[in-house]
């Protein structure tokens, strides 16, 4: 998670939201990270969770990235937990709730979904008051 804090302050520097991703491999090796780059590629997938899963995929060769867990410092929005769930990443961790946004368990639990073929592990709250104050920071500035 602290890889996963630098990333988001990164991004929050380069004037992004300020969430960060890494993707850590069966033996605790990270293969995969990311942080927010919405802003600077114009892209609204740049997603700090799918950055770091393309990235991770990308080094292991394959997009399935069983074994491995997702750690980021936000709960991932809809869009990033079925992109957790397309890559079938096991477990997820991370700090902050997302409670506009969330789809690990606070306004949605698609991760968690019974009606999908896949399920992920949810670890939430890791550094929570790190990832939040980021955020209220990165916000209060921006008003």
């Amino acid at each position: 998670m602290r890889r996963a804090l630098e990333l988001a302050a990164e991004a929050g520097e380069a004037g992004d939201v300020p969430v960060g991703a890494v993707v850590v491999d069966g033996s605790g090796a990270v293969i995969g990270e990311g942080r927010n780059l919405r802003e600077p590629t114009h892209d609204p997938t740049a997603h700090a969770e799918v950055v770091a899963l393309r990235r991770a995929a990308a080094s292991v060769g394959s997009w399935h990235l069983a074994g491995c867990t997702l750690v980021v410092t936000l709960e991932p929005c809809v869009m990033c937990a079925g992109a957790v769930l397309q890559a079938r990443v096991p477990r997820l961790v991370f700090g902050a709730w997302d409670e506009k946004a969330g789809a690990a368990g606070s306004v949605y639990d698609v991760v968690r979904d019974r009606r999908l073929p896949h399920r992920v592990e949810v670890v939430a709250g890791v550094e929570a008051d790190a990832a939040t104050a980021l955020l209220r920071r990165f916000f209060t500035d921006r008003r």
